[in-house]
């Protein structure tokens, strides 16, 4: 090999590891490849909506427990008394998504997203209770719906063991932050594995140019799924040798995919429904097949102050201004893009994983993947 070609490679792998590295100091993260063409929020996160917070819960402890929690928060005040519209898209029914019918027919969110693992669902549910009883104004409260997605770590994690605790989800309720949200194995994500590889949480964002109004578009995702990987349009799963379908997966594609979109566009719980179902456009991009076993959802709501929903009616009419429907095809491609690329991000940012029984599940291999790129030239560091 001649030595420019190896100080080539000696700077990719360089230039990954200082991502990687300043992502764990607190850094906008950024995959070695551009996806779509709007700009970037700039944390390039969901807290890139205004008054959106993420904070997560890791449980890494002895051999067999890899699991966690993730609550994404619309925003700061009380969420009961003030609603946000908010929408859900079920694109393969395989889970166990709790509060997805009252959203459906009032069409608002009424408590923090919690994610976390298949058999934590109802603690989840008690914690999100105890949350919102506690939250003042709230003392006459006596129903609320608890939204709580999960995919299924039972690779990695003792699920049965039901490791999750009450205090863990209030935990990461309370320590929520805005700005710069951690990915890879962190929090719902601790666990997971995606195209064969580990997963976890993956974040990005995207900007609207001011003439489509300027508004941001965050998606988190918790990345649990298989299909054939695809990055930017690369077949970089097949280049790999390791997708559905291939001797090494054992043709096993089933898991799931939690997305959460948020967005600061003043949207009805219609059009938020139509930005969801764009969304999962983006996790086809990336290879996903929607298997028959994998539960994959996507809820979205809208941040923006001027079309939350009081709990208390305080007019007779219920009057907001929302956008047009002309005005959503912008809304729609950064929801693609920001899903397309928050995946992505989730298996460039974790790292390789063992947990129960001993079973492994290696990180992306990231300077092979970067000579595919190079490949089909589509690296862009």
């Amino acid at each position: 090999m001649k030595l420019s070609e190896i100080l080539v490679q000696f700077s990719s792998a360089l230039l990954l590891l200082f991502s990687v590295t300043t992502l764990n100091a607190q850094q906008a993260f950024h995959p070695p490849v551009k996806i779509g063409v709007l700009p970037k929020g700039k944390y390039n996160a969901i807290t890139d909506v205004k008054g959106v917070k993420v904070g997560h819960t890791t449980l890494i402890k002895g051999d067999d427990i890899r699991t966690g929690v993730t609550t994404i928060i619309p925003h700061e005040g009380n969420l009961f008394q003030e609603k946000v519209p908010a929408a859900i898209y079920v694109g393969n029914g395989f889970g166990k998504l709790a509060g997805i019918t009252q959203v459906k027919e009032l069409g608002n969110l009424e408590s923090p997203i919690i994610l976390t693992n298949t058999l934590s669902v109802a603690t989840a549910i008690n914690a999100g209770i105890t949350y919102t009883l506690a939250q003042p104004g709230n003392e006459q409260v006596r129903s609320v719906n608890v939204v709580v997605g999960e995919t299924n770590d039972g690779y990695l994690n003792d699920i049965r063991g039901r490791h999750v605790t009450e205090q863990d989800v209030l935990s990461a309720i309370q320590n929520a932050k805005s700005r710069y949200v951690e990915q890879g194995n962190v929090g719902a994500g601790t666990g997971t594995v995606c195209f064969g590889f580990k997963g976890g949480i993956g974040t990005a964002s995207r900007v609207l140019p001011v003439a489509s109004g300027g508004y941001t578009v965050g998606v988190l995702v918790q990345t649990n799924f298989g299909g054939v990987l695809e990055i930017a349009g690369v077949p970089v799963g097949k280049e790999l040798g390791k997708y559905f379908l291939s001797d090494q997966l054992n043709q096993q594609a089933d898991g799931s995919c939690m997305i959460v979109i948020a967005t600061d566009a003043p949207l009805d719980a219609r059009n938020l429904e139509r930005m969801a179902k764009r969304a999962f456009m983006g996790l086809v991009k990336t290879g996903g097949i929607a298997s028959n076993g994998s539960g994959d959802y996507v809820i979205a709501f809208s941040a923006n102050k001027s079309v939350r929903m009081p709990h208390k009616k305080e007019q007779e009419l219920y009057q907001t201004a929302t956008v047009h429907n002309d005005d959503m095809s912008a809304l729609f491609l950064a929801a693609i893009e920001a899903t397309e690329e928050a995946i992505i991000n989730s298996l460039f940012t974790a790292s390789s994983m063992t947990g129960r029984d001993g079973n492994k599940v290696s990180s992306l291999p990231k300077n092979e993947v970067i000579s595919i790129l190079k490949k089909y030239n589509r690296y862009q560091p």
